[in-house]
């Protein structure tokens, strides 16, 4: 049945000139603000008190004007109390900006719990977290609430996995139900994720699913209209314009739609009475924000499912370390099918010296950028009339050192970090020493721990012309494009084609490609990343999903030696397996999530401060209070705290340091790591918050980056 639409938020009165003119409100006179000022030793809010003549506007969750320091800013009003436990004076909110409650007390208890979780600080969470204010918007009539009648979806796809059903039961009957889905070939997941949202509605409560991109979006969003009608979903997307961003973000707080479709600055959504947090393939690197403090969006789901009791669906056809630490601890269950149906409907692959057969036939199979077998497997796809998918890295050079034999990235035996020649060292140039780019140290006797060898090779990868070899290795066939300079395509059309794709611009098509040639495998393989095998193995399922079963002749082909693990995982198609033995490889050597890290990017001088305080070698100015006039409260700053247990420092090295001799040290950046193990990572975090306070309240103007678990640490 459909509801009355909720009215617009009053406008606030004209303030009378005179301030002496002021009274405080009658009931609960003083407010608590968060002021934007994102400066980690005023992180906190801040008591005001309310003009009488602001009191109806002045509205817990509404934008309001303070003095803080002597200047006017912008602030989140988040309670009111009939009192301050500061003694002195209160400085009066100045303007109510608007009165429309926009800061629920959900989403400002999750913006607090992520810049703990970060390091961070709460306003520039709330940056994130709430869109820019549009006046216009604001006085439009709101829509009215979507007219729905929740019926139970269809069951059949689910059903495919053991706990598939259960699941859309969990979401039905309203509990938090925790799952890791993954997805098996050629899913149709954005028909999955709608029945799971409509399995929510269904007990009464919204859903929020967030995916990588707008095609993902759009995918998504088109299915949940058709089964939940369009009116009761909201796409939610940077690409918007700041008007209907803003239009649809209020529609979704004022309760006119039940389930937001978005990418990463979804996650702060302001749904009430959530009974679904789903994120699709959380390894993309375009859920991790590229602003202070890098929130994941995995993480922040996370932390929200918790707050708010909702169900907490990871889904993807690849599973990340971070997955499998969810299902290991018990926290989440595996939501996987079988392995008869995972292999009745997988593509058949195949691998580079998988066989001596392979070789017999085809003796320049580990040299060929496109060997034979890979050659058929595009005529076999082609003659069916089905379109070939090319994936090819993106072109450029690759700053990374491999061994020249078995090309396995080089590690250093003290940290496992990635070794690299110093910048600005000639080529060829014997003298010059590989170095870590972690914690420094020279690796003058290098032996590869794969196959023993002693020999290093620079990396370098070029695609630019892939497409025009392949065209002219099959005369009369069209090429598309997609990617890699080229325009994104969504889709193409059924048919005999070639489609050349970097990764993650893989277009769909209706009935799947005939098969799919992974080219050079080894360069994704061999980048010095922490992720590299996980977002190697990642893209590879990504772009073999599209490929019909093995039954209908589907063939995916990739170049890379089948005795390496990650090419293991996709021949058998066992992500899961993947995973597990990546995060034991990374408990082994201390990387993330195993461990908690965090990368300290400045100058010099203000990583040493970081770095010492974080340690406990440094006391200097600890546990002293300073005060401020900004709204008569003190703030402390420095408290006192033990290191974090079992914290490691690795480092510091230079980054992009100058080619030219004689620069100024101050041009110089470095990087230090810290580590601590998982269960001191909230310590860490507290500590390198409470180091930045120090900073900022001694007024240091070098910046410094924190960034709490770095997807790429290289």
């Amino acid at each position: 049945m459909t509801t009355s639409a909720p009215r617009a938020a009053p406008r606030p009165r004209r303030a009378p000139r005179d301030r002496g003119e002021w009274k405080p409100a009658a009931v609960l006179p003083v407010a608590r603000v968060v002021v934007d000022v994102p400066l980690p030793h005023l992180d906190r809010p801040f008591d005001y008190r309310v003009p009488g003549h602001l009191d109806e506007a002045a509205v817990a969750g509404a934008r309001v004007r303070v003095r803080f320091a002597g200047r006017m800013v912008d602030g989140f009003l988040l309670e009111r109390a009939d009192d301050s436990a500061h003694g002195g004076k209160l400085a009066w909110v100045e303007k109510v900006v608007s009165a429309e409650p926009v800061l629920t007390p959900e989403v400002a208890g999750l913006a607090r719990a992520v810049a703990d979780r970060y390091a961070g600080v709460m306003a520039d969470v709330l940056r994130l977290a709430v869109p820019a204010r549009h006046a216009r918007v604001e006085s439009e009539t709101p829509r009215e609430r979507a007219a729905e009648t929740p019926t139970a979806p269809d069951r059949t796809g689910w059903s495919a996995y053991p706990r598939g059903t259960a699941l859309l039961d969990a979401l039905a009957g309203g509990r938090a139900a925790h799952a890791v889905w993954q997805a098996l070939p050629g899913e149709r997941w954005p028909e999955r994720l709608a029945e799971a949202a409509a399995a929510t509605r269904t007990a009464g409560r919204s859903a929020l699913l967030v995916v990588p991109d707008q095609r993902d979006v759009d995918r998504l969003h088109a299915a949940c209209a058709a089964l939940l009608g369009p009116d009761a979903v909201v796409a939610l997307t940077a690409d918007l314009g700041p008007a209907e961003r803003y239009r649809r973000w209020l529609a979704v707080r004022r309760g006119s739609a039940r389930v937001v479709v978005g990418t990463r600055s979804a996650a702060f959504a302001p749904l009430g009475a959530l009974g679904l947090l789903a994120v699709w393939d959380d390894g993309d690197d375009s859920h991790s924000e590229p602003r202070a403090p890098y929130p994941q969006v995995r993480d922040v789901l996370m932390l929200r499912a918790h707050r708010e009791g909702a169900a907490l669906l990871v889904g993807g056809f690849a599973r990340t370390a971070e997955a499998q630490v969810l299902v290991e601890s018990g926290w989440a269950s595996p939501v996987v099918a079988d392995r008869a149906t995972v292999r009745a409907r997988a593509p058949r692959v195949t691998a580079i010296g998988e066989s001596d057969s392979q070789l017999v036939r085809d003796p320049s199979a580990r040299a060929a950028r496109v060997p034979g077998v890979a050659f058929e497997a595009a005529r076999e796809a082609l003659k069916a009339g089905r379109p070939v998918l090319v994936q090819v890295p993106r072109a450029g050079y690759l700053p990374f050192l491999a061994c020249a034999s078995c090309r396995e990235a080089s590690r250093c035996r003290h940290c496992a970090g990635p070794l690299g020649l110093p910048r600005g060292a000639a080529s060829g140039e014997s003298a010059t020493l590989p170095a870590c780019r972690w914690c420094g140290r020279a690796e003058p006797g290098f032996r590869c721990g794969g196959c023993g060898s002693r020999r290093l090779r620079a990396g370098v990868v070029g695609a630019g012309r892939t497409a025009e070899e392949l065209g002219r290795a099959f005369p009369g066939v069209p090429v598309r494009s997609s990617g890699g300079g080229a325009k994104v395509l969504d889709a193409v059309e059924p048919g005999p084609a070639l489609v050349v794709a970097t990764p993650g611009a893989e277009p769909v098509v209706e009935g799947g490609y005939g098969a799919a040639l992974l080219l050079d495998g080894w360069a994704m393989l061999s980048r010095p990343d922490l992720r590299v095998a996980e977002e190697t193995l990642r893209r590879w399922f990504a772009a073999a999903a599209g490929v019909v079963p093995h039954t209908e002749g589907g063939r995916v082909v990739v170049i890379a030696e089948a005795a390496i693990p990650t090419v293991q995982a996709l021949v058998r198609w066992d992500p899961a397996w993947h995973a597990e033995q990546e995060l034991a490889a990374r408990a082994e050597v201390g990387f993330p999530p195993a461990m908690r890290m965090a990368a300290v990017e400045g100058s010099p001088a203000a990583v040493a401060e970081i770095c010492d305080v974080v340690l406990g070698t440094e006391s200097s100015g600890r546990g002293t209070g300073i005060g401020t006039e900004s709204s008569g409260r003190g703030t402390r700053v420095g408290t006192e705290r033990e290191p974090p247990e079992g914290v490691e420092l690795l480092g510091p090295v230079e980054i992009d340091p100058p080619d030219r001799p004689g620069v100024d040290r101050d041009a110089i950046r470095e990087r230090a790591l810290l580590r601590v193990p998982r269960a001191a990572g909230r310590r860490l975090a507290a500590a390198l918050h409470d180091a930045q306070a120090l900073r900022t309240a001694r007024k240091a103007t070098d910046p410094v980056r924190i960034c709490l678990d770095p997807d790429e640490i290289d």
